[in-house]
């Protein structure tokens, strides 16, 4: 009986101690990777168990029964959510998993500035990990998530939302694609309808000619200003005449080369407004809320042009007498000087006062450029 009671003890004594073995590893941090960082994805609807042995196996916790006791001592065993998790330095198990009871999943940031065109954006796509550039694109021509919106559509440009996105690894081309376009149909809700078809405007219109303002300026308070222009061309039927539409064609072309030549105002494209009159068959770019706003908002101006101060401003006109005035001050006599400086500059700098000459001839191309320009 003796030695029967001595055995129990014996168990009794080293499941104590046992338990204080694991107690005392729950509090200590672990770090069984070798990488800088641990990606452990946790599926919906795993249980303890499982989570357990996915974390054991990628190193984040020492074991099973040291998961568990801390688990134990958590209580937070029902509270555990799924997700993908990055581990980067050594935790103890309770802190491991606090931070998977809290949802700290890992996600990418992805931001998506406006202005953008569905090759721009697939671009940026692929230079966060996100997949091929291709399968971007190919992503964006589903045009059925818009057709309540905008059933002429093509293709989705104008439609991916510019905005900061927070993204799993593994996320697919279409599904980015899916919430962007759930994004712009939020941003472009009840008010920006009810003001566009005030105006009589389809949404395609709108996006149409808030692409091109977003194109054209940066800068919120110029935006309304902008858009009175092209809409009081559009009213009087005077051509938009906008750079941007230009390039656009050319993009699509595969013709642009960074600068806009004078053969190219006649380019045979229904998106070259210098050439076809009204708006351009569709968005050029994606358009952000200040400017969709602008497009449904336009300023009470009668403006009908303007030109670049080269300070991030436009100054506006109402007859081209005054705006002629305006390109000459800030286009030509502003590149002029530009040049003057530049030479003075160069005849005091000996034999390597030459190399600037190919930037005074592309001033003089840019010059050249915004005095053609009607805006």
């Amino acid at each position: 009986m003796k030695k029967l009671a001595a055995l129990f003890l014996l168990i009794a004594l080293g499941a104590v101690g046992a338990v204080g073995v694991f107690l005392a590893r729950s509090r200590k941090p672990y770090r069984g990777y070798t990488g800088a960082e641990q990606f452990v994805d946790i599926p919906a609807g795993s249980g303890t168990s499982a989570i357990g042995a996915r974390l054991m196996a990628a190193g984040v916790v020492r074991d099973m029964w040291t998961y568990k006791a801390a688990l134990w001592i958590s209580g937070r065993a029902r509270g555990l959510k799924a997700g993908e998790y990055r581990f980067d330095q050594a935790l103890t198990p309770a802190q491991v998993i606090d931070k998977i009871a809290r949802g700290d999943v890992y996600y990418v940031s992805l931001t998506i500035p406006e202005g953008l065109t569905i090759a721009d954006v697939a671009a940026i796509v692929e230079a966060h990990g996100f997949g091929p550039a291709a399968s971007f694109v190919e992503a964006a021509k589903d045009v059925s998530l818009v057709r309540a919106l905008d059933p002429t559509a093509t293709d989705l440009e104008g439609y991916l939302f510019p905005e900061t996105y927070m993204l799993s690894r593994h996320v697919s081309a279409s599904t980015i694609v899916r919430l962007m376009v759930d994004r712009f149909d939020h941003v472009f809700g009840a008010d920006l309808r009810e003001a566009a078809a005030a105006r009589g405007l389809s949404v395609r219109q709108v996006v149409t000619l808030a692409s091109i303002v977003e194109k054209e300026t940066a800068r919120p308070d110029e935006r309304p200003l902008i858009a009175a222009v092209y809409t009081t061309r559009l009213r009087i039927g005077m051509p938009l005449q906008c750079d941007p539409t230009v390039i656009f064609a050319l993009q699509r072309a595969h013709r642009y080369d960074g600068h806009i030549h004078k053969a190219d105002l006649s380019f045979d494209s229904p998106y070259n407004t210098y050439r076809y009159p009204g708006l351009p068959p569709g968005p050029i770019a994606a358009p952000g809320k200040g400017s969709l706003d602008a497009a449904v908002h336009p300023a009470d101006a009668d403006f009908l042009y303007f030109v670049s101060r080269n300070d991030g401003t436009h100054a506006f006109a109402r007859t081209l007498e005054e705006h002629n005035r305006n390109v000459q001050k800030y286009q030509v006599q502003y590149f002029r000087d530009q040049r003057a400086g530049r030479a003075g500059e160069a005849s005091g700098a000996g034999e390597g006062g030459r190399a600037g000459t190919g930037g005074a001839a592309g001033a003089e191309a840019r010059t050249r450029h915004a005095g053609r320009s009607n805006r």
